[in-house]
């Protein structure tokens, strides 16, 4: 697992295809507005039958999950004022939170993913675009 900080600020968690873990693991604040957990149970666990109860939120800030089905993206990382700070390269059965902050994609290969995010959809009032990096500018880190 890896958090993309920005200012003290989370702007993305990486969970890599690989991870692995006993029991459940939250890799998200409890304040954020899309929870993000990794549960491995043994066989024969139970989880008892459960309903959800109607909770009032206040969301400001869509955040997303991606899962990279097949294939492989880079993605950039921006600051809330769309100034460039990093990359990473994401494969077939990486996840990834984007939480806040900017973001923008390449793909490398071929790719199938699945988006999770909060609704309703607001179109183009969702978000505002701007110019990607040049590529001569890219930082990729391990």
């Amino acid at each position: 697992m890896e958090q993309i900080t920005y200012n003290k600020q989370i702007l993305a968690i990486i969970i890599r295809h690989d991870y692995s873990n006993k029991g459940i693991t939250f890799f998200t604040p409890d304040d954020f507005s899309q929870q993000l957990a990794y549960m491995n149970h043994p066989q024969g666990k139970i989880i008892e039958p459960h309903v959800h109860n109607v909770v009032k939120r206040e969301i400001l800030y869509t955040k997303e999950v991606l899962f990279i089905k097949k294939g492989k993206i880079r993605t950039d990382f921006y600051s809330d004022d769309k100034e460039y700070i990093c990359s990473r390269i994401l494969e077939s059965g990486d996840m990834i939170l984007l939480a806040t902050g900017g973001h923008g994609f390449e793909m490398i290969e071929d790719t199938e993913m699945f988006e999770i995010k909060q609704g309703p959809y607001a179109g183009e009032n969702d978000k505002t675009r701007f110019k990607p990096i040049a590529d001569a500018g890219i930082r990729l880190e391990e």
